[in-house]
């Protein structure tokens, strides 16, 4: 792992992430910073793809269950040459296919149209059992916010991970802590996460998600582990790299001003 140019790329995705959105006039910036380091590593280091041929049978899948992430998916497919970059000023807007939550259709390297809360999860799992039938090496990739983890269907979708043993399935958490109405705690409080994952038959590993060398090692390890599937928490700070959005819930889905873009920008600079 070259961590240094790791690095790059991730302030490099964020200071897209807010460009593309501030663009945009509308988006969700906090959930997809604290998503950029995460991405980062599993597309510049990890996962088995070929943006010249985003179709590959052999690739891994990857599935942003989260999909109001979108920008962050986006900014990474973008860069790691699945379309141009000047492509990510036309988020949201009319006719174009970079839309507020991805498209598998029109999206060059979405593997998965997701958008509605739980749901993603559940087609990774498909995914994955799929490939094990076919007797192929594909692994698959998904992830989850926390407050994502309020809906019901995560656990179903767990739950058959678990059961059929499907070791090439990588579930990643991303536990910011916060969504759209405040603290997950307050919401609707979701862990232990880590003790609810290891009973349901997980290999479970904490990690920070700001840490580009802890990242990698916990998808290595989630690759060398045979009989169960994995669940990586990843403990991120949403708005990660921009200090006015860090760990405020507001930011989940508040386009910055022009102002608030400059300034977040000399941050990331």
């Amino acid at each position: 792992m070259d961590t240094a140019k790791l690095q790059a790329t991730a302030k490099q995705l964020r200071r897209e992430i807010v460009k593309m959105i501030t663009e945009a006039g509308s988006g969700h910036p906090g959930g997809s910073l604290s998503a950029a380091d995460i991405l980062t590593v599993l597309y510049f280091d990890k996962m088995n793809v070929k943006p010249e041929d985003p179709n590959w049978l052999g690739r891994d899948y990857f599935v942003l269950s989260k999909g109001h992430a979108a920008p962050a998916l986006y900014s990474t497919l973008a860069m790691r040459g699945y379309f141009p970059l000047e492509e990510l000023a036309s988020l949201r807007k009319l006719h174009s296919r970079l839309q507020g939550h991805p498209v598998s259709s029109k999206v060059p390297g979405v593997d998965v149209s997701t958008g509605s809360l739980g749901q993603g999860v559940s087609v990774a799992c498909g995914l994955a059992k799929g490939l094990k039938i076919d007797n192929l090496p594909n692994r698959v990739y998904t992830m989850l916010g926390d407050g994502e983890c309020q809906e019901g269907q995560v656990w179903e979708a767990l739950m058959f991970a678990a059961h059929y043993q499907l070791d090439n399935l990588c579930v990643i958490i991303d536990h910011n802590r916060l969504q759209i109405d405040g603290q997950v705690a307050d919401v609707m409080n979701v862990d232990p996460l880590d003790q609810k994952l290891d009973a349901f038959g997980f290999n479970v590993l904490l990690v920070n998600g700001h840490d580009l060398e802890a990242i990698g090692r916990a998808l290595d390890n989630a690759a060398a582990c045979k009989g169960k599937p994995t669940a990586i928490i990843a403990n991120t700070v949403k708005g990660k790299g921009v200090s006015f959005m860090e760990n405020q819930a507001g930011w989940h889905g508040t386009a910055p001003k022009a102002a608030e873009a400059e300034q977040a920008l000399q941050e990331l600079s």
